[in-house]
């Protein structure tokens, strides 16, 4: 398939691209992700997760899975990206990244935008794609949030969560255009406590950065997920009534909901569409120079 035919598939799939990230590592960013990816499944959505922590991936790990290939072998050209799919609960398909390889830390421009387009050669049809994206605020988590239509940012009540995840919304906004951000309050005691998590966030936003944020779930501390972690199990099924699996599964209900832009990919298209016309550009600077 070339990569014109991969932007035109892409245009008419209208699959909602999530991407969960959270500036700081300990956040819950991939409980969320996946509980709200096997959450959405069970409400009938054909979901796919990508494990975008490309140097440490831990979703696999989480879920007690096996993994033979991962997104090391697409971008060395040993496999396609449907050849490394797994699957999860409920029938999710999870794309596999690799844990304590350097080089996949350290992807070129080109390379993230080669992992990008490979989702456009997908042959299953999908409604959901989320990115649970690595910590921090590096090339890969900037460019998969860039990609998404949706950035949802979780957060938790430390003074280094709330640093990071401004941090974080800065660049996303004066470096890449992005003023739209959904909010998840985690491992909060309560209600009040999560809105006032979340007042704290925008207080700093609003006098800073013109960006719009939006307090999408609070999801309360629970015991129950530390057991469900330690069983490789997600919680929305080991513990569906727990406080915390209510709350994840009302994200999942309202996430679906969420309006998918009539350009489908969020800016899956613009990495496309750079990458189709430098290589118009290129061959035609080829031709030029025969």
């Amino acid at each position: 398939m070339d990569q014109a035919s991969g932007l035109r598939r892409m245009k008419q799939s209208k699959v909602k691209v999530i991407a969960v990230t959270g500036g700081k590592g300990g956040v819950g960013k991939t409980n969320v992700s996946l509980n709200m990816a096997i959450a959405m499944a069970k409400q009938g959505k054909r979901v796919l997760v990508l494990d975008a922590d490309l140097g440490l991936a831990n979703v696999d790990v989480m879920l007690g899975l096996r993994v033979e290939r991962n997104l090391s072998h697409v971008l060395s050209g040993q496999c396609e990206l449907e050849d490394i799919l797994i699957e999860g609960p409920e029938g999710i398909k999870i794309v596999p990244a690799t844990s304590g390889t350097r080089s996949m830390v350290d992807l070129s421009e080109s390379e993230h935008a080669g992992l990008i387009r490979a989702f456009s050669q997908l042959q299953g049809n999908y409604d959901v794609l989320i990115v649970d994206t690595a910590a921090g605020i590096g090339n890969t988590v900037v460019s998969f949030a860039r990609a998404s239509q949706d950035v949802l940012l979780v957060v938790c009540d430390e003074p280094t969560s709330i640093t990071d995840a401004y941090a974080l919304i800065k660049v996303l906004s004066r470096e890449q255009g992005l003023f739209k951000f959904k909010v998840v309050a985690n491992m909060v005691r309560n209600l009040r406590d999560g809105q006032v998590l979340f007042n704290k966030l925008t207080k700093v936003t609003d006098r800073f950065l013109d960006v719009a944020l939006e307090l999408a779930a609070i999801i309360p501390f629970d015991d129950n997920l530390r057991l469900a972690v330690r069983k490789q199990q997600p919680m929305v099924l080991a513990y569906p009534r727990s406080p915390a699996s209510l709350a994840i599964k009302a994200l999942a209900k309202k996430a679906i909901d969420w309006p998918v832009p009539a350009q489908a990919g969020g800016h899956l298209e613009f990495f496309l569409e750079q990458l189709i016309t430098s290589a118009d550009n290129e061959s035609k600077r080829d031709v030029a120079n025969e």
